[in-house]
């Protein structure tokens, strides 16, 4: 960096730490704050009943806070700005994040935390209210069952059962709002049915009961949810 450019970074330094002063630090952090929450809200509302009960929204006020403090103290120390990228790798999440839900969450409160250090509060609450709208829209298609999976039964039966399924069918029709045969499969005398299904009318458990009554011969019967917690 020459000597005009150091000038200018130690102008600019000397600018924004006048302007930062407790008070707009404080409001920062409120206004992060309660994004963070908002952003914990619409999380618990819209997609912790269907997720892994990892409890990801707690960290989320923490997160805020911490987040907006260091984009506020890289905007007036050019030595922090330096050192970013080795200050953001210092956490490591020893439980994956497995709920695409959690990571979209997680980037909310980034963003949030971000727009308010850099004071572009409005920002946050058009990011805010369209992500309301995008939960909202995604659980009414869920209650529509559209473009949904809800799960997968596998069954295994022996070759001379599989040649007369239709209690088989009328089960499955009492069972599910659709389903389709994804494979079959026949090998040592035992045949594997795969069925993809949506819509199930009642527990895994009486899902299972209700395929061994139509086919008695049946030898395992499983079901796959989608995501735990994924019938109602």
């Amino acid at each position: 960096m020459n000597q005009l450019g150091v000038l200018e970074a130690v102008e600019a330094y000397e600018r924004i730490s006048e302007q930062l002063d407790l008070g707009r630090f404080a409001l920062a952090l409120a206004v992060s704050l309660a994004a963070a929450l908002a952003v914990a809200w619409l999380y618990r509302a819209f997609c912790e009943s269907r997720g892994t009960g990892s409890q990801l929204w707690r960290a989320f006020p923490s997160l805020s806070l911490a987040i907006t403090t260091l984009f506020l103290c890289i905007q007036i120390s050019i030595p922090l700005s330096l050192g970013l990228l080795g200050s953001l790798s210092i956490i490591r999440f020893r439980t994956p994040v497995k709920e695409p839900e959690e990571v979209g969450s997680v980037m909310l409160v980034i963003a949030s935390s971000i727009a308010a250090a850099t004071f572009h509060f409005a920002f946050i609450a058009v990011m805010l209210a369209f992500a309301a709208a995008c939960a909202l829209a995604a659980a009414k298609m869920r209650g529509a069952r559209l473009f949904r999976r809800d799960g997968l039964l596998v069954l295994s039966m022996p070759d001379a059962s599989a040649a007369n399924l239709g209690a088989l069918r009328a089960a499955l029709d009492g069972a599910f709002a659709r389903h389709s045969v994804q494979s079959a499969a026949s090998a040592g005398g035992t045949t594997t049915v795969q069925v993809s299904f949506s819509g199930l009318r009642s527990d895994p458990c009486s899902l299972q009961v209700a395929v061994r009554a139509a086919v008695p011969a049946a030898g395992t019967v499983n079901v796959f949810l989608d995501r735990p917690g994924g019938f109602r």
